[in-house]
């Protein structure tokens, strides 16, 4: 007959026990602090609405502000393309094709890039190139934008209209429609120029976030692809960009979010002339921003001044929509991947 253990020696075994296994132990006393939680919610709510109240701001003063140009001109201030401050009479086309034909030649530019740069970053560098490449991107971003205008301005534009401009239009001369696309002085000032600027300026951003996205990609299934036989190229176009998609659209929407409200830089290049003579990519044109920054100071009180407020509430609009689209779209990704789950 087995001996029995004293109730002491079997308490202390317990006691043991419940050292050794924290799920065992008995739940720690919590702290009664009432008021921190209180005034954690308050300041948490605060901080909340205080975002919606200035967005609401922003939106508020902007129709206030633009209430003589909408009465003025309606919607057609969309399609109008007069500008002509001594006749006081203001359309926003030229503005507004210009701001949006900057940022397609931007994101044309910068997303095919920023995709090489991420996929040899987390792909394909050397480990003793990849720390140093990847700061000397992310520096890139640190460049203030007057820099890149000033640059685009006395360097980039001088050898775009030698080496760019003219030998294009010596050899499409003559040529329907593609002639008209080079057309212009050439002087390496226009909507080209400012797109290119405006890709340099956005491939920062776009390319750290693919990155980012794709390092967290998970590496056995990176190693599942290529123990198959799968190439590189085929690893990143069915493992890590299938995994990684929303991230990257989300990462290039931020590009294009950049591009949009970009101002000093554009300014420079752009050639801040407000008619649409042609359809030429070197043609000289505005943006919305850089009319915004060389006519605003000056602009006196009355439909000048509410015809620039339009402007920006024009910009506000485009930019609302894009972020919409990408959140709709992100969302729609989402769901997607959730029902194949």
């Amino acid at each position: 007959m087995a001996a029995t253990l004293p109730a002491s020696r079997c308490q202390d075994e317990r006691k043991d026990m419940q050292r050794s296994d924290p799920m065992s132990r008995p739940p720690a006393p919590r702290r009664s602090a009432p008021w921190a939680d209180t005034v954690f919610s308050v300041l948490a709510h605060a901080a909340a609405l205080l975002t919606l109240a200035l967005l609401a701001g922003i939106i508020g003063s902007l129709v206030i502000g633009a209430a003589p140009a909408i009465q003025e001109y309606g919607l057609s201030f969309l399609w109008r393309s007069d500008w002509d401050p001594v006749k006081n009479s203001y359309g926003g086309l030229v503005m507004i094709y210009g701001t949006l034909m900057t940022s397609f030649i931007a994101l044309v530019i910068a997303v095919p890039v920023s995709f090489g740069i991420a996929l040899f970053l987390t792909e394909m560098s050397p480990k003793w190139l990849k720390r140093p490449l990847g700061i000397a991107v992310e520096l890139l971003a640190a460049v203030p934008s007057i820099v890149y205008g000033m640059w685009g301005l006395l360097v980039f534009g001088p050898i775009l209209a030698t080496y760019v401009q003219t030998p294009l239009q010596t050899l499409l001369t003559g040529v329907p429609f593609l002639g008209s696309l080079v057309s212009g002085p050439p002087v390496g000032i226009g909507i080209l120029s400012a797109g290119i600027i405006l890709a340099i300026m956005v491939i920062p951003f776009i390319a750290s976030v693919m990155r980012d996205v794709f390092e967290v990609t998970p590496q056995a299934l990176k190693e599942s692809a290529y123990s198959l036989g799968s190439t590189t190229w085929e690893v990143v176009y069915k493992v890590v960009l299938p995994y990684t998609k929303t991230g990257v659209i989300g990462g290039i929407m931020l590009g294009l979010g950049r591009a949009l409200g970009e101002t000093m830089a554009v300014t420079f290049v752009i050639g801040n002339t407000n008619q649409l003579n042609s359809l030429s990519v070197f043609e000289a044109a505005n943006s919305i921003s850089s009319a915004l920054a060389n006519e605003f100071a000056e602009a006196g009180a009355g439909l000048h001044q509410a015809s620039l407020i339009y402007l920006g509430l024009v910009l506000f609009f485009i930019t609302f929509v894009v972020l919409s689209l990408s959140k709709l779209l992100l969302s729609k990704l989402k769901k997607n991947e959730g029902g194949r789950t």
